[in-house]
């Protein structure tokens, strides 16, 4: 049988791996700078969380979950984006009888079954940050302000915010009223998905990415124009504290975001090219009351890692990831052999990275090995050089070759390491 990856999937190599780990410590840096903890939740959930959480009537549960049933004849769902399974822990743990604002982080796959392509993948990964306690402008500003300045620490040119509000369960019905009333008489333009949205939750239309659909919405009532005097206020407040962060941003007056928890901001981060949307996020102050918490406001975002690399691709930026080792012992001689072996424990236990062969090859082909893996130094153990306790080293990059003594191999490659 010719066993094949699942479509939508991907290996990740030697050499890509490392690409990920980069962006990946970024975030984690990032987020102890905006004192973010993290938090690692399970890839698969009850699926009742993602009905309640997420949304009946979005595409996601409605067209991409990826749902089975257990030997228990429980029904389980793996993971399609991260905030439900991060309020599901904030509310099964009681964090929110603790001093809030609570501020967490997460890093891993989601599963969603849509067509694959170039940055959309079935499984895929995500950045994300959720906090919760706090209904300030403020905080919403600094979500957005830590996403931006991921992409900006990445070395991102052209990333913008776009930016909504999609108002609260004071003014929504009144927007819905005027969206029906809007999109009734256009029924007919409208897909066959919408079209069993028009009465359910007439706002979902809006995200459509059907063209004929998207014209039909062009002019569609918009929520800002609809918006509680507490909405109208806190969405001013939210842009003033984004112009003090000097955080670039645009009003996207159509924008609700593929999630039926937001409330109140709603923001993307776009980028021309083939990633377009990049992420995003925004606040969802029922969510946790929700999913069997009490009345506890929240914020968050999710960034696509995925769409991550190919903009950085795009734009032709190469990541300083380190692959190789620093010392590849090459030892010619049995008692040449046996000394490697300590040699190696020396210099991991100093912390540099080292291997040697394993093959039993030449000289020659001990170098070539030597080159494949990357390494920075080649450090050549003879029976002479081990007779007078000394060992060659050579930089690969520049070919410079010493003789050093063998007890100072280890911080020798460290030295060079740091340097």
């Amino acid at each position: 049988m010719d066993f094949r990856i699942p479509r939508g999937t991907m290996d990740l190599m030697p050499g890509e791996v490392e690409k990920w780990q980069y962006i990946e410590e970024k975030a984690r840096d990032l987020c102890r700078r905006y004192h973010f903890s993290e938090v690692r939740t399970p890839l698969f959930e009850q699926t009742e969380l993602f009905r309640r959480g997420v949304g009946e009537t979005t595409d996601i549960v409605e067209k991409e979950m990826y749902t089975f049933t257990d030997q228990g004849g429980r029904s389980l769902t793996l993971r399609p984006e991260g905030t439900a399974s991060i309020v599901r822990s904030f509310v099964e743990k009681k964090v929110y009888g603790e001093p809030q604002p609570t501020k967490w982080y997460y890093i891993g796959p989601m599963y969603r079954y849509e067509r694959p392509q170039a940055g959309r993948q079935r499984q895929f990964h995500q950045f994300g940050v959720e906090v919760f306690g706090t209904t300030a402008p403020g905080m919403d500003a600094e979500v957005i302000d830590l996403g931006f300045q991921f992409y900006r620490t990445l070395g991102l040119d052209g990333v913008k915010v776009e930016l909504n509000s999609v108002g609260c369960p004071r003014c929504r019905p009144i927007h819905r009223e005027k969206l029906i009333e809007y999109l009734t008489p256009r029924k007919e333009e409208l897909c066959k998905d919408c079209l069993s949205r028009l009465d359910r939750n007439p706002m979902r239309i809006l995200d459509c990415k059907n063209e004929s659909c998207r014209e039909v919405t062009e002019k569609a009532p918009r929520m800002v124009d609809h918006l509680c005097d507490d909405c109208k206020s806190h969405f001013e407040e939210v842009q003033e504290n984004l112009q003090l962060l000097d955080v670039p941003y645009v009003l996207n007056t159509q924008m609700v975001r593929g999630l039926d928890y937001y409330t109140q901001t709603a923001f993307e981060f776009v980028i021309e090219g083939g990633a377009g949307s990049l992420g995003g996020g925004g606040r969802y102050n029922g969510l946790v009351e929700e999913i069997g918490g009490p009345e506890m406001p929240g914020i968050g975002f999710g960034l696509g890692l995925e769409r991550t690399l190919l903009a950085l691709e795009e734009q032709g930026l190469e990541l300083p990831a380190r692959y190789g080792v620093d010392c590849y012992v090459i030892a010619l001689g049995d008692d040449a052999k046996k000394r490697a072996i300590s040699l190696l424990k020396e210099l991991r236990e100093v912390g540099c990275s080292a291997d040697r062969d394993y093959l039993d090859r030449k000289m020659k082909g001990q170098m070539k090995a030597a080159d494949r893996m990357g390494a920075r130094y080649a450090a050549i153990l003879g029976e002479n050089e081990l007779k007078e306790n000394r060992i060659k080293v050579k930089e690969l990059a520049t070919g410079n070759q010493e003789t050093i003594q063998l007890d100072r191999l280890a911080d020798y490659i460290r030295q060079g390491r740091k340097d």
